[in-house]
């Protein structure tokens, strides 16, 4: 009988729950030697989001604090590094909050999500109020840290106060965890009350850790890096790791020999060159990494079906804003150009500047640049030359995405091209072959073309397909069928216009050699294989006219069959 395999830690952030409910672990814990070794007091870590910052941040909860069951470290990296387990292990008290949750449409309900997590982190240490070391008046002061009504002032001490208290406790100095520091100021930006979100996180992260005597260590989470005089000011302790660091580099994503050694034991070795191209390509300092959310996911669809398509699991975790604004800038000519380049494979070099604040962030296009790199969507290739990095798309899942924002931006502006789309179409009805190639041709050169350089011929039409699609449906009350969607091989698209007495057969084909008439007579030929037209003779429909397309990158030639 083959022994149970460990379950797939999917969504599981705890660490301890992680280790004591036999789930799968890749050891992250020399995390902690690193941390200890390269001392800084105040650490901040940015990486895109779902790269396993939490779960590290709850692993370095469960080391350092007094309580807890420290048997979960046992044959983990770190157990080895026995002098440091002696010196730090379950030696502090510790103080762990996550900012994640404070995601508000206003000011007021954001502030009192956050008394709601300082609320949640005093709570958890009510033994307060029956400590012999501690006065009437800290009691006093810690009673208004359970109290809801709190005001701006006592929040921007709480950290502070907590940390005092528990100092005078235990006569040993506090560790702080803040988890996802900078998503209130993220959601403030969104929904317009950054200013005061700003200057609360401000004077309740400088009390934190500027001011605060009681403070051993501070490890920070988040997307972006927020530039320091915004935020930080004065914080002279503070060492930012991002992902150009060196330092830690491999701590955050799954390594490569991570992946296949996690396919191997659940036993899908074959599938790690498909996973290798979906979710691999981000490069942290020197290490290539890939995104373990996906990864997971990826596996565990695995285990319900062995045939299991890769998917894009990261899309959904997030509004992708980043890569729409993106796209929005393609009016720009270079920009539209750079976005091809991108979606091709290449790699564009950009000046990157890591440190932004939430209103710069859209301001100008080198910002966005900036922006898709810090959050992920894409990634340094080779090595930087002071702030000139080579950026490229990391993986065929973040393309995806790219592709996924371009043609929606493509259906919104076929809105606003009304006049022109609908000439195409009259040009269809009347038989009118030149414009029909006249308007498409120049529909293409506006358009961000996808090419998909690495895919095969027939994968090529979809683009064009996709596009004729669009523009077709300027026409709401013709009747548009698409025999790709219902997986025959043959003719692409129907189109029935609203006179009820024509049918408009189209077949685009991808010239790859760039002979366009040949592609155009091809095309034609497999109208003929097609039951379209049988089906519309027996519909009544008389006047049926068949069109072949031809495309090749941005050019196309339009051909009419003869009767």
């Amino acid at each position: 009988m083959e022994m149970r395999k460990k379950k797939l830690p999917i969504g599981i952030e705890n660490f301890e729950k992680l280790r004591l409910e036999d789930f799968y672990y890749i050891d992250k814990t020399g995390l902690i030697r690193e941390l200890l070794n390269n001392w800084g007091e105040v650490n901040l870590f940015t990486r895109p989001r779902r790269f396993g910052k939490t779960l590290n941040m709850s692993m370095l909860e469960n080391f350092f604090s007094l309580d807890g069951d420290k048997s979960i470290f046992d044959g983990l990296e770190i157990s080895k590094e026995t002098a440091l387990c002696e010196e730090y292990m379950g030696k502090y008290p510790v103080v762990s909050i996550s900012l994640k949750g404070i995601d508000a449409w206003s000011y007021e309900t954001a502030y009192q999500m956050a008394v709601r997590v300082i609320i949640d982190a005093a709570a958890k240490f009510y033994f307060l109020l029956d400590s012999e070391k501690l006065n009437a008046h800290d009691k006093a002061e810690y009673q208004k840290l359970l109290d809801d009504t709190m005001n701006e002032g006592m929040f921007g001490s709480s950290l502070k106060l907590l940390s005092g208290m528990l100092e005078k406790h235990y006569g040993t100095k506090v560790i702080l965890m803040i988890d996802e520091y900078d998503v209130p100021l993220a959601k403030a930006h969104a929904n317009g009350y950054y200013d005061q979100m700003i200057s609360l996180i401000r004077s309740f992260l400088g009390e934190a850790l500027k001011t605060n005597s009681s403070l051993k260590l501070a490890v920070l989470t988040g997307c972006l890096r927020i530039s320091k005089e915004s935020i930080f000011t004065g914080l002279n302790n503070l060492k930012v790791r991002s992902v150009t660091d060196v330092r830690f580099d491999e701590y955050f994503g799954f390594t490569d020999m991570e992946v296949k050694t996690l396919l191997q034991y659940y036993g899908y070795p074959d599938s790690y060159d498909v996973a290798k191209k979906w979710y691999d390509g981000y490069h942290f300092g020197n290490v290539d990494v890939y995104c373990p959310w996906d990864v997971l996911n990826y596996c565990d669809s695995l285990l319900d079906d062995k045939e299991a398509q890769p998917e894009n699991y990261w899309i959904n975790t997030s509004s992708n804003d980043a890569v729409k604004r993106f796209i929005q800038e393609s009016a720009n000519y270079t920009t539209k150009r750079e976005i091809e380049s991108l979606i091709a494979g290449e790699v564009i070099t950009k000046e990157i500047h890591q440190e932004l604040t939430y209103p710069e962030i859209y301001q100008t296009i080198d910002n966005i640049w900036s922006l898709l790199f810090t959050t992920g969507y894409l990634t340094q290739r080779g090595k930087a030359e002071g702030r000139q990095m080579k950026l490229a798309i990391p993986n065929l899942e973040i393309r995806d995405i790219f592709v996924t924002q371009i043609m929606e931006f493509f259906r919104e502006n076929v809105r606003e091209d009304g006049d022109t789309l609908n000439c195409f179409c009259d040009a269809l009805q009347n038989k009118d072959a030149e414009n029909v190639e006249k308007i498409f041709n120049d529909y293409l050169r506006k358009t961000i073309s996808i090419r998909d350089t690495a895919v095969r011929t027939g994968v090529k039409e979809n683009f064009y397909h996709g596009v004729l699609l669009g523009i077709l449906s300027v026409k709401n009350r013709w009747g548009i069928s698409s025999n790709r969607e219902m997986g025959e091989g043959y003719a692409d698209i129907l189109a029935e216009p609203d006179t009820g007495d024509m049918g408009i057969i189209i077949e685009v084909k991808y010239a790859h050699d760039g002979d366009l008439d040949e592609a155009c007579k091809e095309a034609l030929k497999q109208i003929e294989y097609t039951r379209y037209e049988d089906d519309l003779s027996d519909d009544g429909v008389e006047n049926i006219l068949k069109y072949g397309i031809a495309c090749y990158k941005k050019r196309c030639r339009v051909m009419l069959a003869e009767k």
